[in-house]
């Protein structure tokens, strides 16, 4: 199936996180908090200003993106948990630190 957010609406798959502590223990599953971190997979054409324009999105298919512990809502599509947010929920794009390092 075929998804497509609409206006300035994201929808993003977690990204799960380590399954031990830092320290070596391995943490079970339910005790684990969901990731706050995902990838955008498809976004809406934006949100439109006062004068009616359609102002872009600022992320793009495939950021890595953090996001607040409540946000969005959970879906299932095709059989994966997936979720929906508007952009104003995302916190920041992670950029590559490859990248970082060369322009530094």
């Amino acid at each position: 199936m075929k998804f497509r957010p609409l206006h300035d609406r994201v929808l993003v798959r977690r990204i799960e996180g380590e399954e031990k502590s830092a320290g070596g223990i391995i943490i079970p599953d339910t005790a684990q908090e969901k990731p706050s971190e995902g990838e955008i997979i498809a976004i809406g054409s934006g949100a439109r200003n006062e004068n009616g324009e359609i102002v872009a999105l600022d992320v793009k298919v495939g950021d890595r993106i953090l996001f607040g512990k409540w946000s969005g809502t959970e879906i299932k599509i095709d059989g994966e948990e997936l979720l929906i947010m508007k952009e104003s929920d995302v916190m920041g794009v992670i950029e590559n630190s490859k990248k970082l390092k060369k322009a530094a």
